[in-house]
């Protein structure tokens, strides 16, 4: 049984090296994939088209109500988590969009939306809860 994988960002110069690279456990394992979904474009992976999800298609979108916004987004997280992430079963997710407001020096008020994507399921090599929350601003998309 793999006890540890992996950190991101990926340390490919230590491990052509054969050296030792930084690793974590299987929570943190998850939780990096799952960012790695959540920050890819659909398309982008070119070994896998299907890899990624819809954040991007709406990242720029003032004209799609908040309530749509979220549907857009749940929907294909979860799809995409429940599809590529193989090491977690019952899988659930609650998407929340928020506007918070920027104030410049110059007094400048900027509004962007925050979307907060809460992920509950269960490891399935351990049968633990696992639990992650990922943040973002889009329009323009940043985290």
């Amino acid at each position: 049984m793999i006890k540890s994988y992996y950190s991101l960002p990926l340390q490919a110069k230590k491990i052509i090296a054969n050296e030792e690279a930084e690793q974590c456990d299987i929570g943190k394992s998850i939780a990096n994939f799952i960012h790695l979904i959540t920050t890819t474009h659909f398309g982008e992976c070119t070994f896998d088209e299907t890899f990624g999800c819809s954040i991007w298609n709406v990242d720029f979108d003032n004209l799609t109500t908040t309530n749509r916004l979220r549907d857009i987004i749940s929907d294909s997280l979860l799809e995409s988590i429940t599809t590529k992430e193989k090491r977690l079963k019952n899988a659930t997710l609650k998407v929340v969009i928020k506007q918070d407001e920027f104030i410049s020096n110059a007094n400048l008020n900027r509004v962007k939306k925050r979307v907060d994507i809460k992920i509950n399921a269960t490891i399935r090599l351990t049968n633990e809860p696992f639990y992650c929350i990922e943040r973002f601003y889009i329009a323009p998309l940043s985290f």
